[in-house]
């Protein structure tokens, strides 16, 4: 048996049936390429997540009134949760032993900064936090000061930008000491972010951030809005332990009941890693799937070639069985020549899923990395589909009788 001689015939059945052919090789790039794309997306989250976590800090969690990741109903139940209030942090502050790095921060969007006659698009994302945020969520200050304990205390209308803002309202001059203006609410900056790029196709250089205090009075609904506490552990092997004095404290506070659950939660590295995990499995089976749908089709087109190609080369199978060609080598000519054909459909769908991977990471601002494992699979799956679907062709070729097969016309 020549592999490649398996390997020319199965371009020359390309060759011999154009217009079958292609459509089938389209079905097999179309399935690869939604494998890719998905690919590509996945493990660009993945890598974007990760770099996110690590910046962060292993000894840093958050406790909030939902979980990081929600799916299906369950924003139902979180909902009915009281909203975790700043009087409730104060209280876990001053409770709290292990550690004295608590902070405490809320947000909104779509907020538009102006200063003077220059003004940013209504885009930006308004924080409120309190002094250790900056410690707690490893968020540091270009040039400036972040705030003092004095700054939240006496509800000081003060602020630190980003530098997309800074670019937008304050070009090639020095914002410090300079005022801006937040919904009819002036604020001096003291500071400006160093720059972070951008994560999961969010700008981080697009916000304000103020004391928390102010927002809560200025930006906040009385009602409905719970704060995210960030609390950083002195040490790795401290972790466990500040973990459990702060939920012990914090359901104290809600008055929870021993044999109710938590009314908020805990999120670690480790935790948020598994919610996400649970997303990306979510991702790669939808990819699966769509890729799945068309790669069936595919293979239905690649065994319909290969019995024409048995039909068509049936004289020629009887002259080789006539002059000792075992079945064993009819049967995996055939079987070669299908895998190769899906190889094609497979690459073509790797290079265009790898394109429409990195386009679509460039429309939402992800930094895209190349998915080395996806691709691998995608050349398993096209190989165990040339096998699946060339089998039986090939099985009925390394059968013919040859007497018979000499007197085909």
């Amino acid at each position: 048996m020549n592999i490649s001689e398996s390997i020319f015939q199965a371009f020359d059945a390309i060759r011999t049936n154009k217009l079958r052919t292609f459509l089938t090789l389209l079905s097999i790039a179309m399935g690869v390429f939604a494998l890719i794309v998905a690919g590509t997306i996945i493990t660009s989250f993945e890598k974007a997540v990760t770099k996110q976590l690590e910046d962060v800090g292993e000894t840093t969690f958050w406790i909030q009134r939902t979980p990081a990741i929600q799916t299906g109903n369950t924003w139902r139940k979180y909902r009915k949760r009281k909203p975790i209030t700043y009087n409730e942090f104060k209280e876990l502050k001053k409770m709290t032993t292990s550690t004295n790095i608590i902070s405490a921060h809320s947000y909104t969007f779509g907020m538009t900064i102006t200063a003077g006659n220059l003004s940013t698009d209504p885009d930006v994302y308004l924080a409120g936090a309190e002094n250790n945020f900056f410690i707690t969520n490893a968020i540091d200050v270009d040039y400036g000061r972040i705030f003092t304990e004095e700054d939240i205390n006496f509800n000081r209308n003060v602020a630190i930008i980003g530098n997309d803002v800074l670019v937008k309202i304050f070009p090639n001059v020095n914002p410090i000491g300079k005022e801006i203006t937040i919904k009819n609410q002036k604020y001096t900056v003291i500071g400006v972010l160093k720059s972070r790029g951008a994560v999961l196709g969010q700008s981080k250089d697009n916000m304000v951030i103020i004391p928390l205090t102010n927002f809560l009075k200025y930006f906040a609904s009385p009602w409905e809005e719970s704060l995210t506490i960030s609390v950083r552990a002195k040490s790795k092997e401290a972790l466990e332990e500040t973990i459990d004095e702060v939920i012990g404290n914090l359901r104290v506070i809600r008055n929870v009941k021993p044999w109710e659950e938590n009314t908020f939660e805990v999120e670690t590295n480790e935790t948020i890693s598994q919610q996400f995990g649970s997303f990306v499995n979510f991702l790669s089976i939808f990819g699966f799937i769509s890729g799945g749908f068309a790669l069936i089709a595919a293979g239905v087109g690649i065994m319909n070639i290969m019995l024409v190609a048995v039909k068509e080369r049936t004289r020629e199978i009887g002259i080789r069985k006539a002059v000792g060609a075992k079945r064993r080598w009819i049967l995996w000519q055939f079987i070669l020549e299908a895998i190769s054909l899906c190889q094609v459909g497979g690459v073509v769908g790797i290079i265009f899923g790898t394109l429409g991977g990195y386009l679509l990471g460039n429309l939402i601002k992800l930094p895209m990395h190349f998915p080395i494992s996806w691709i691998i699979l995608s050349v398993i799956v096209c190989t165990i589909l040339g096998i699946s679907f060339g089998a039986y062709p090939a099985y009925r070729a390394a059968n013919l009788d040859p007497i018979e097969a000499l007197r085909y016309e």
